[in-house]
């Protein structure tokens, strides 16, 4: 390890299960030097394995529903009560459509399902930004990330509207990152992750046909968790202190593609 994160204090969004990216970077940024607080949704904890997560890395876990301003801002004092003062890193790692769920097609949407997909997917984000900026919660140089998927700039069908959602998010992380790096030199920015084997991922219709796909398509084949895990834990260190605003593709190679041979064979 390399101590990336001596000495930082964070937050950390969305762990499920091991399979979980937000899993995988709490474990690294633990094995890179840094104290977090972990949470998520009642409903998520109690599905899910975090106090398992919490044991390993000696972290506390702070119920929150994300779409909640009040209980983002008690998660949020809370936090710097826990960890002895200000933040340094942030992962939203946070996505949910009902009408996936529920087996509505895009087409055909019930809208309160998309309403509610889209608070807890996109506008989630901007709730947590806000507070972490009214709260003047992150130190100097602090980064914040949120993890997405090119179904936002290109049409994948099945993934629905969480493509709108995703979107969404990464304007969010634009507009609200100018203000962040203007007001308080903390730096936002977006990964977008290749199709991940994740609990949400594998909701999404045809999945493993499309994880094959990507495989084949990019050139240095589809990322894991872990790595992007690895990424996460860059963008939370010092050495990225002047990237912001990005959207970070963390796909193999996939979002340059237009055809590979791999692909090319299965049609000749």
């Amino acid at each position: 390890m390399y101590n990336l994160l001596k000495g930082k204090k964070g937050i950390i969004f969305g762990a499920l299960n091991e399979h979980s990216i937000a899993w995988k970077t709490a474990e690294r940024a633990h094995e890179e030097g840094a104290k977090f607080v972990l949470t998520n949704a009642p409903a998520s904890i109690r599905m899910g394995e975090l106090d398992v997560l919490a044991k390993k890395t000696g972290s506390q876990i702070i119920a929150a529903d994300a779409t909640s301003i009040r209980d983002l801002e008690h998660l949020v004092e809370k936090s710097m009560d826990i960890l002895g003062g200000k933040i340094d890193f942030v992962l939203h790692s946070i996505g949910m459509s009902v009408n996936v769920r529920k087996g509505k097609s895009y087409t055909d949407p019930n809208y309160d399902f998309t309403t509610k997909g889209w608070d807890v997917s996109a506008v989630s984000f901007h709730k947590m930004l806000n507070v972490l900026y009214k709260k003047e919660a992150m130190n100097d140089w602090g980064s914040i990330v949120a993890l997405t998927y090119m179904a936002a700039q290109r049409v994948f069908p099945d993934y629905n509207d969480m493509a709108d959602n995703k979107a969404y998010l990464e304007s969010v992380a634009r507009s609200f990152g100018y203000f962040f790096g203007r007001d308080y030199k903390v730096r936002v920015n977006t990964i977008s992750q290749s199709p991940t084997p994740t609990t949400a991922g594998k909701g999404v219709k045809g999945f493993d046909g499309f994880i094959a796909y990507s495989e084949k398509m990019s050139p240095l084949g589809n990322a894991t968790a872990l790595e992007c895990a690895d990424y996460t834990i860059s963008m939370f260190s010092d050495l990225t202190k002047k990237v912001t605003l990005q959207n970070l593709f963390h796909d193999g190679g996939f979002s340059n593609m237009g055809v590979s041979d791999a692909v090319l064979e299965n049609f000749e």
